[in-house]
């Protein structure tokens, strides 16, 4: 017995065993990827005689990446507890605080989250004096972050700026990036193009880290983007020891910057390289697999893989067709009474959708029959309000000259110090040439402030400064304690009185538990390593299918990487997913589609795919057309279920009614169909996405290019359509 490969398929055993170089994995849904992840490492250390140490295992979720180091330390015992396992961004804020100072990087530096860079850019706009509306700061942000993505800096933006909008986004960059260093901040995308800067710009870094990582392996492949791509083929050379794992079907993150020809061109980058297939797929019935893979299958840009399990067909994939939002969650909600009346769980069933706006109906609708439900990707607990107060203490704390946070707390709670003082604390600062918390030190010196508000900003500096005093000798537990204490939040909380303040209270004593959790599992117990741990956290890292029992709501987004029993793929119209927008590009196109692959091969037992035939969404009602994903679908594999009023009828028919089939094919004018692009006389040109007839008259949905006509139904009977 070998208990380190007998577990493994042919095909995994042939990935963990493979000698050095670059190997490619493709692994499928439900192929064990994890698996021989783990298996390699093991296999790496135990029969190859490499050190854990010179090992780099990189993946994109701190959930993942706690899967993976548990799992490899139940196969190596010796495996340290900081091993360099973890997602890029915690990896290379590890290299950051270890070597950062030799490009000029505090090892103190703060990582500014969402809400820290959306004020940061506000700011910009401000000081530039910029109309927010027309440079909405969220699109700013974006597009800094795609640049970043890129490897492109401030002023590299800034010489290929072409036209209005890009030059004072070029603007904006360069203020932003001023702010953050005199912050001594990095926002999310600098972790990782600061640590390629670091490897190009210090040769003693480079040498250091490419004698310690001798072999990196990189979980989800597919979802890398180019900064992340230069960063493992810098470290990687010159041996070129990259075993990277992926599935080109599950690359669904373009908007976060994710470029799914890295992974397709892998040979091309490594021509010397391996591939291994992993096609045995452990998951789901012969019946899911068959139906998702005539979904991704259209893809042109694909590696050709097809996944089979020894598992038997299963159920058939249930169709229904509802005739409104309302209908489909009815259908939804009697389905998973039924199945919880036959003895399932609620958490074993999922409801996934392409727009968080979808949930809506089917909340309500579980509310009104009183079925527990649970919104994934809502909220965050680390995006509340008084948790957020907390951390921004605690990084002020860790590091004073964060004036992002310091300005978050400044007047929490209520101290009298209000936007005018402010302002002339932070001219203050811009005159003096000094950060904003040493202008706070010399209050006293600012004369345009009244002796009062002097006297409070002095005790609020004197509070920072005994716990950053406390800070070097007590735990992160002891401190989120004194900090809460001395700061007067808990005290003013309680003063209050209210239901409301009570829960604020208990969101503070939750922050002991994770406190507490971080101090048990961490290594690295400092003040500096929890804030880098919390500010890295996402929503699948917090999601937990057992915490209770209720049914999963979620995006298509945010269900990679998990599986339920019995899954609701809802929206299955043309127009949501495909989502409108991609309909004229075939990159997006074909991102829509391992979309609905990804949400297909979550169901592991059965697989329900509902489209309705009008739907009310974003304040309009829309004549849905059946998505092109579900009309690709073999018809002997799905078994249909009627129109019903309220979800409860569910009689299979074979084929679907002739109203519904009148509902999907009306006659049109010569020129004017699904798909094609039309022009009005007064809203412009714009894309057929449905059509349907009523009586004598023939309706259709167009998607104008003009932002701000959006989409309309029109009559064809009054609306003057041409081709466009």
């Amino acid at each position: 017995m070998d208990p380190l490969l007998d577990s493994l398929n042919e095909q995994q055993r042939a990935a963990v065993c493979h000698g050095d170089g670059p190997l490619l994995i493709l692994a499928g849904a439900g192929s064990g990827k994890t698996r021989v992840l783990t298996h390699r490492l093991a296999y790496l250390v135990q029969r190859r005689n490499v050190s854990p140490w010179n090992i780099l295992a990189v993946t994109f979720t701190n959930k993942a990446a706690n899967e993976m180091r548990q799992r490899a330390q139940s196969l190596v015992s010796q495996l340290p507890r900081d091993a360099w396992v973890g997602t890029f961004h915690s990896l290379c804020a590890r290299i950051l605080r270890r070597h950062g100072a030799l490009i000029g990087i505090d090892p103190s530096f703060s990582i500014s989250d969402d809400a820290d860079q959306l004020a940061l850019i506000k700011q910009c706009l401000k000081q530039l004096n910029l109309d927010d509306k027309q440079y909405p700061p969220r699109s700013v942000l974006s597009a800094i972050g795609r640049a970043k993505d890129e490897l492109v800096d401030p002023r590299t933006f800034a010489e290929v700026a072409v036209g209005p909008q890009q030059e004072v986004t070029a603007q904006v960059y360069r203020l932003y990036q001023d702010k953050l260093a005199l912050a001594h901040s990095l926002d999310f995308d600098d972790l990782i193009m600061r640590t390629v800067e670091l490897l190009r710009e210090s040769p003693e870094a480079l040498q250091h880290y490419r004698q310690q990582f001798t072999h990196i392996l990189i979980d989800e492949y597919q979802d890398i983007n180019a900064a992340q791509y230069t960063l493992v083929r810098v470290l990687a050379e010159p041996e070129r020891n990259v075993f990277a794992v992926g599935d080109d079907d599950q690359s669904i993150y373009a908007f976060r910057g994710a470029n799914v020809s890295i992974i397709l061109g892998f040979s091309t980058y490594y021509p010397e390289a391996r591939v291994v297939k992993l096609e045995q797929n452990y998951r789901s019935t012969k019946t899911i697999l068959d139906a998702s893979w005539h979904v991704v299958k259209e893809n042109r840009n694909r590696h050709d893989k097809r996944l089979w399990t020894q598992r038997g067909p299963g159920d058939p994939i249930y169709v229904y067709e509802a005739m409104d939002e309302r209908d489909e969650a009815a259908y939804v909600a009697s389905r998973v009474a039924a199945g919880r009346a036959n003895g399932m769980r609620l958490s074993d069933f999922a409801v996934l959708y392409r727009v968080n706006a979808q949930s809506r109906a089917i909340e309500e609708e579980f509310g009104r029959r009183g079925l527990p439900y649970r919104v994934v990707a809502g909220l965050r607990f680390y995006d509340r309000r008084e948790v957020k107060d907390i951390i921004a203490y605690l990084r002020v704390i860790s590091n004073p000259s964060d004036s992002v946070s310091l300005q978050r707390i400044i007047n929490v709670p209520a101290r009298g110090i209000g936007e005018t003082t402010m302002a002339r604390l932070a001219e203050y600062a811009s005159s003096h040439g000094v950060s904003l918390y040493q202008a706070l030190a010399e209050a006293d010196a600012i004369e345009a402030v009244s002796r009062k508000i002097r006297h409070a900003l002095a005790q609020f500096h004197a509070t920072i400064e005994e716990l950053r005093r406390e800070a070097a000798s007590i735990t992160v537990s002891q401190l989120l304690l004194h900090t809460l204490e001395k700061s007067g939040y808990v005290s003013a909380l309680r003063a209050e009185g209210t239901g409301e303040a009570e829960t604020r209270l208990q969101n503070l004593q939750e922050m002991l538990t994770v406190t507490q959790g971080f101090e048990a599992d961490s290594p690295d117990r400092s003040l500096s390593a929890f804030l880098e741990h919390i500010s890295l956290m996402s929503d699948v890292d917090t999601y937990d299918p057992d915490a209770n029992d209720a049914v999963t709501l979620m995006t298509l987004h945010a269900a990679k990487g998990l599986e339920f029993p019995e899954v609701f793929l809802v929206g299955m119209d043309d127009g949501l997913l495909p989502f409108s927008r991609s309909l004229d590009q075939e990159d997006q196109l074909e991102e829509e589609r391992r979309l609905c692959y990804v949400g297909m091969t979550r169901a592991m037992h059965r697989l329900h795919l509902i489209r309705a035939h009008t739907r009310t969404l974003f304040g309009s009602q829309f004549i849905c057309q059946e998505s092109r994903f579900l009309a690709s679908l073999p018809r002997e594999i799905l078994r249909l279920r009627g129109t019903g009023d309220s979800g409860q009828r569910t009689a299979e028919q074979e084929p679907a009614s002739a109203q519904a089939a009148q509902l999907r094919s009306p006659s049109l004018p010569p020129g004017i169909r699904d798909g094609s692009r039309v022009r009005h006389p007064s809203f412009g040109e714009g894309r057929i996405v449905a059509t349907t007839s009523s009586g004598a008259d023939t309706f259709v949905t167009v998607i104008f290019d003009d932002a701000a006509v959006g989409m309309k139904r029109l009559s064809l009977q009054y609306a003057k359509l041409d081709p466009a």
